[in-house]
């Protein structure tokens, strides 16, 4: 057995399966207190990236930083979770809040709209073509170009830890954001029935806008976390990334928090060996080929619940 190629795509799809459960994060968090799809959720993580492109550019780009990278760093991430946050408050509140009791086809093709006219306002606004974060191979910073090796003799490159222990910090504070602050507390009563949480003096309105601001903070997040580990940054990036997070989020149990996160790292990990292993042009089919077993033998996701139907 190669275990260069083993490790390597391990970590690949452990990489890969971080950037999915920051994105699955926010599809589970919505649907579970709205039951709403939010397919536009992919391009707020397509929007993060850009943002976080743009922070570098005003800093005077990757080769001539007027900031060193810790600052840098962390004002990619403040400008983008915070972008990105606030664009999904002004989806929800444009979008989706007239929605709220109409039949469920109507807010779902109306996410589609809101992806697509992300998208196209993208490619309008900032051009089709393909931009780089240059791998952060910036001058007398060692991120890009030092890498740690692996007794197997596999290289793991610090952009990948800085992904991983990114993802994980922040899944972590969210845990701790739903389990101990009020707010997290009406975020879970709401989700079990919101009804009976606007009966006992929830604002409902003000969860729902916290949920999306929180989830669509955490997609912006995950486009930084992204693009420095993988470069590039595209209009059409938040198809393929929000189609595998709704993938993950599924298979977990979509509205489960821990089972988007599980799932996350399945579907990325499943990703990379398909690549490492097989062929990349079976890549989308094996995913997919994961989502159909995991239905068939249990629906409602590995670490989901079946849905109470009020009677």
């Amino acid at each position: 057995m190669n275990w260069n190629l083993f490790v390597t795509e391990l970590v690949s799809g452990i990489t890969h399966g971080s950037v999915y459960s920051l994105i699955a994060l926010g599809y589970s968090m919505v649907y579970g207190i709205l039951k709403l799809l939010n397919f536009a959720h992919g391009d707020i993580y397509m929007v993060g990236a850009y943002i976080g492109l743009g922070i570098v550019t005003v800093l005077g780009g990757p080769f001539a930083l007027t900031v060193n990278v810790a600052l840098l760093l962390f004002l990619m991430f403040l400008c983008s979770m915070l972008g990105g946050g606030l664009l999904g408050v002004m989806i929800e509140r444009f979008a989706y809040r007239r929605l709220r009791n109409a039949p469920r086809i109507a807010p779902l093709i109306t996410a589609l709209g809101v992806s697509f006219f992300l998208e196209n306002a993208a490619q309008l606004v900032l051009g089709a073509q393909q931009q780089s974060y240059n791998s952060f191979s910036w001058t007398n910073t060692p991120i890009a170009l030092s890498h740690f090796t692996l007794p197997s003799g596999a290289v793991v490159s610090y952009a990948s830890v800085i992904v991983v222990v990114g993802a994980v910090v922040l899944m972590v504070a969210l845990t701790l954001f739903v389990q101990r602050t009020q707010t997290g507390k009406a975020m879970r009563a709401t989700s079990f029935d919101r009804e009976a949480a606007a009966m006992m003096g929830i604002d409902v309105d003000r969860v729902i806008v916290v949920t999306f601001f929180i989830g669509s903070a955490l997609a912006g997040a995950a486009g930084v976390f992204n693009c420095i580990s993988y470069q590039q940054v595209f209009p059409t990036m938040g198809f393929q990334a929000g189609l595998f997070a709704f993938t993950a989020a599924v298979v977990g149990g979509i509205g489960n928090l821990p089972g988007s996160v599980l799932g996350g790292l399945l579907i990325g990990l499943a990703e990379a060996f398909s690549i490492g292993y097989i062929s990349s042009t079976f890549e989308q089919a094996i995913v997919f080929a994961i989502l159909i077993a995991v239905m068939l033998v249990r629906p409602s996701g590995i670490l989901g619940r079946a849905a109470v139907q009020k009677v």
